[in-house]
């Protein structure tokens, strides 16, 4: 009997910290991206035909808006590829969180990966797409980075949305670490200049990457 209780006594203190936890807005979104409906969908492709010197090879495809858990769930994708160094990561988004695509751009640069803006079907043929603002984050982690002809990157400025105490302090603080994370990456300055100059999107072809 005593057990009965005790184990209903725990379940009920699980269940409320749960509540809690989930009661914070950015809590249950993350926790429904990460497990309910991920903002993100992939697709491992054998063999994508990159043409030229680029040749073939594995790719996992990368489509939808970075949400709060995209991080996480990418690399859970990765890890369920096996893809090898040198295998590409094929994307297609509009953007979404920052400091997530950040994570993610650093997973593909950690594991020797390269990046292409695009879409693909089942017989490994590209077709152009877009990849824009955070989506440029993660693009720019690729060891190496293809050219999709009629592909398209758009960046802007990024600024603080959410509400501080010092909104200029935090988008400066925003703006610093974007900057730096993409001449880590050993993104052209040229792109680095677009991107602080202007707050709308600014598309740049796939050759100026």
């Amino acid at each position: 009997m005593w057990s009965i209780v005790i184990f209903v006594l725990l379940i009920s203190s699980v269940g409320i910290r749960a509540y809690r936890d989930l009661s914070e807005p950015a809590a249950w979104a993350y926790w429904k991206d990460q497990y309910l409906s991920p903002s993100l969908s992939s697709r491992l492709i054998t063999k994508v035909d990159l043409g030229g010197p680029a040749g073939s090879r594995p790719a996992l495809a990368i489509s939808g808006r970075i949400g709060p858990a995209a991080a996480n769930w990418f690399r859970d994708r990765l890890d369920e590829a096996h893809l090898a160094p040198g295998d590409l990561v094929l994307l297609s988004s509009p953007g979404g969180d920052l400091n997530q695509a950040l994570i993610m751009g650093e997973i593909i640069r950690s594991r020797g990966l390269t990046t292409a803006v695009g879409v693909a079907d089942a017989s490994g043929r590209v077709r152009p797409a877009y990849c824009a603002s955070a989506c440029v984050l993660a693009y720019a982690g690729g060891t190496t980075r293809y050219g999709i002809e009629g592909s398209m990157l758009g960046v802007h400025r990024f600024v603080t949305t959410a509400p501080v105490a010092d909104p200029v302090a935090d988008t400066q603080r925003i703006t610093g670490a974007v900057l730096h994370y993409m001449t880590k990456m050993g993104v052209s300055s040229s792109v680095i200049e677009a991107m602080s100059q202007t707050r709308d999107i600014r598309w740049l072809g796939s050759r100026e990457t």
